[in-house]
């Protein structure tokens, strides 16, 4: 017996509506372009992954969960479930800090709305447009949600924002490539609000595990489990967002409700959504990008260096001065830029070069300081390094917006090469190359399990 329906207001009825009918309405060229570097980007994300600790944590946990062989796990031959294949590939996707970020919501979209939407895809045999579109919409709900919620005070409250926006996007995508209409959609939020989840004691994880399940896997996860149940017959509530006890009042002092469905169809999030030129850390990204202009500008090298000052933002300089995780050191970070003139993903995360002496005596000379003037600063992280030369020169640059930020975007020529650097060493070069060209031309592909092969690299026994 169907309930009769619920009280829905005016704002919940327009989300729904619009979710329902995403995957009918064309996009713009400049956003179907910016989300297939972003599929890109996360893609290469999970393969690189599949070299740390928490994606083989992740991929080991659920090869032994079985599930019927619909989605692949990347990096590997595995085949399962779109629940756990979403919560696996989420928690490749974040299992190092490669994959992208949108700041005003202080979400990681990426690393939550392309599994979910790759797994429920697969499940499908969705074409490629439809899963980009798919991923498109998750990232406008993820955003919103957190907008809703007023992101700010959400990670006042030791909430982690990146899970809350994460579990509404995921299931956003979900529930487009399965078809829903508009009160399947209405259902699917209940049932995404129920699993909305997260505490911000990630922060404290120096393994980057947790972190991992916190910001990929489990939203990946609650966000495909909400959009199967739905299309497994099952109900909620038509209303989460308003009336007795709703998500938002349960969340926020101050909710706006009417963000949820603000310019939809006109503001794209992804559009606003940061790409990483380095595969760190974001707190690190700004100082890398001055030392980078200083070796450039200046002609200096490890040779020159007398003393360097980092100036940060407060909350970034406390993650990262000395920090025990190779990609989060600022110190280490600057030393090897210096020593090498680039950074790659394996000199990164090579444990040796944290002991090496001319690596260990450069980070000495490295000094991080709080500065008040940016943590007031916009856009946000900024960074400046003065570098004081053995001849007696002071050197400065203040990187004002991060390279890869909506302020200052990579061209697609350079997300291509980052994402040939995370992949090439786990899958060759050729495939590396092959896995750029059909993400280029995703929206024309007829079947989204085609790329499966691109990324089947594992040893093991596919389905086992």
């Amino acid at each position: 017996m169907i309930a009769p329906l619920q009280q829905i207001s005016d704002t919940t009825r327009g989300l729904s509506a619009y979710m329902a009918g995403a995957l009918r309405q064309p996009i713009p060229r400049e956003v179907a372009d910016k989300a297939g570097l972003h599929i890109l980007d996360t893609i290469a994300a999970m393969l690189s992954g599949t070299q740390l600790p928490a994606g083989q944590f992740a991929i080991s946990y659920v090869e032994t969960l079985g599930g019927a062989r619909q989605s692949s796990i990347v990096g590997t031959r595995l085949l399962t479930s779109p629940v756990n294949a979403a919560l696996a590939n989420g928690m490749l996707a974040h299992a190092d800090e490669t994959d992208d970020s949108h700041a005003p919501s202080r979400t990681h979209p990426g690393c939550a709305v392309i599994p979910a939407a790759l797994a429920v895809a697969e499940s499908v045999r969705a074409p490629g447009r439809d899963f980009l579109h798919a991923v498109v919409l998750g990232y406008d709900i993820a955003a919103r949600i957190n907008y809703a919620l007023d992101p700010e005070a959400l990670a006042a409250s030791r909430r982690s924002t990146h899970s809350f926006g994460g579990c509404f996007g995921a299931g956003a995508a979900a529930g487009a490539l399965l078809g829903f209409d508009e009160r399947q959609v209405r259902h699917l939020l209940s049932l995404c609000a129920q699993q909305a989840s997260g505490v911000g004691c990630h922060v404290r994880d120096p393994e980057h595990v947790e972190k991992a399940f916190d910001f990929g896997g489990m939203p990946a996860r609650n966000g495909v489990a909400a959009a199967t149940m739905v299309a497994a017959g099952m109900t909620g509530v038509d209303d989460v967002f308003s009336g007795e006890r709703n998500f938002l009042d349960a969340y926020s002092v101050h909710p706006d409700p009417e963000q949820l469905g603000a310019e939809l169809g006109q503001r794209f999030e992804i559009l606003q959504t940061n790409i990483k030129k380095w595969p760190v850390g974001s707190p690190a990204q700004a100082a890398l990008d001055s030392m980078l202009e200083l070796i450039g500008r200046d002609h200096i090298g490890p040779e020159d260096i007398d003393s360097v000052e980092v100036h940060l933002p407060g909350s970034s300089a406390r993650t990262v001065d000395n920090a025990p995780m190779s990609n989060l050191n600022v110190q280490h970070l600057l030393a090897m830029l210096l020593i090498d003139g680039k950074l790659t993903f394996d000199s990164i995360h090579d444990a040796g070069r944290m002991g090496d002496a001319e690596v260990l005596a450069l980070r000495s000379k490295v000094t991080v300081v709080q500065s008040q003037e940016l943590a007031q600063a916009r856009p946000r992280r900024q960074a400046i390094v003065n570098v004081r030369t053995r001849d007696g020169r002071v050197l400065s640059h203040r990187t004002f917006a991060v390279r890869g930020t909506a302020d200052n975007p990579m061209t697609a020529a350079e997300v291509e090469a980052k994402a040939f650097d995370l992949m090439a060493g786990i899958v060759g070069n050729r495939k590396a190359k092959t896995i750029i060209s059909a993400i280029r031309e995703i929206d024309g592909i007829d079947d989204i399990t085609d790329l499966r092969r691109l990324w089947q690299t594992s040893n093991r026994d596919e389905g086992r």
